[in-house]
């Protein structure tokens, strides 16, 4: 047990928040992914489309999945948040939540626009490949548009964990342990 205390103890408090970090992120991997097929089986983003987007919806009631997976995003990012703030960076909570997390949603619609351009363009290479192989309809999953929130995710990971640790959180002093 004490070898376990020394070795936490020896882990620089910065790897210890990337580490909080990739926790956090999986947790919201999952809640990205989790809602963004959710969305898809009950049509979502056609509904969307139809309801506050008429002008455009003939290329969303084609292409729903990109309403899907901003919408499933909005929703990791707020748990994400939530996540930070407590846990991740509990020094923050005396600070303004509402600037914090302004602060990170700022971070979040960069990240929702470079994210989505890269889901659009992994989705466009992979649908193809996927159909190819025959692997479409053997899950009860789009299996392509995963795989496209999946190059996604891996796009921003780094992104999101330095912008936020030096622009919404930065206030918050960098310590060896």
């Amino acid at each position: 047990m004490q070898s376990i205390q020394k070795l936490r103890a020896s882990i620089p408090k910065e790897t210890k928040r990337f580490i909080k970090f990739l926790f956090v992120g999986s947790f919201g991997f999952a809640v990205d992914f989790g809602t963004f097929n959710l969305f898809h089986k009950l049509g979502v983003g056609v509904w969307i489309a139809a309801h506050f987007f008429p002008a455009i919806q003939a290329y969303f009631v084609d292409y729903p999945k990109v309403i899907e997976q901003a919408c499933s995003f909005v929703l990791a990012v707020s748990s994400n948040f939530t996540w930070n703030y407590f846990w991740i960076y509990p020094e923050a909570r005396g600070s303004d939540p509402a600037r914090k997390m302004l602060k990170f949603f700022i971070v979040s619609v960069a990240s929702l626009l470079i994210g989505t351009p890269v889901y659009i363009i992994a989705l466009y290479f992979i649908k193809p490949i996927v159909t190819g192989l025959g692997l479409d309809g053997l899950l009860p999953i789009d299996l392509a548009a995963n795989l496209a929130l999946i190059c996604r995710v891996a796009a921003l990971l780094f992104w999101n964990f330095f912008v936020n640790r030096k622009w919404t959180y930065g206030e918050i002093p960098v310590n060896k342990q």
